[in-house]
């Protein structure tokens, strides 16, 4: 197989990646995962790699992500790399493991910000009243 490209959204974070043959390089917007920052979303990154475990390191991963905030970005981005590893090895049994581990590795999280109403500051919270 040549390279395999994949997608992973999250809030209004999209997240293109593509997998091919290789020796374990990870890139995120051209930046080598190693630097890439901060530490948490790092983290959460590397999790689909961790669980993925030797077969991470036959495949180099690049990824661009768009759109969002730290950690609706590095959601996207750990949900491109995971559909694209159970993809790239045609794996049921890692898509399994993904799946038992963290839903939201193989399916986008469709939650969205609720829509701010009137006579309040946000979606939920209204002006409050001092008589009665």
């Amino acid at each position: 197989m040549d390279c395999v490209n994949t997608s992973g959204k999250r809030k209004t974070a999209i997240a293109r990646a593509s997998v091919k043959a290789g020796t374990g390089k990870v890139t995120v917007n051209k930046i080598p995962i190693e630097l890439y920052t901060p530490e948490l979303a790092r983290l959460k990154i590397l999790e689909p790699l961790g669980l993925a475990g030797d077969k991470a390191s036959k495949v180099d991963i690049s990824v661009t992500v768009q759109g969002g905030g730290v950690m609706g970005q590095a959601t996207a981005v750990r949900t491109a790399v995971a559909k694209g590893l159970c993809e790239f090895f045609k794996d049921d049994e890692l898509e399994a493991t993904y799946r038992a581990y963290d839903r939201s590795l193989i399916v986008n999280d469709d939650r969205r910000k609720l829509p701010k109403n009137p006579m309040g500051p946000g979606a939920r919270a209204k002006k409050q009243k001092s008589y009665r």
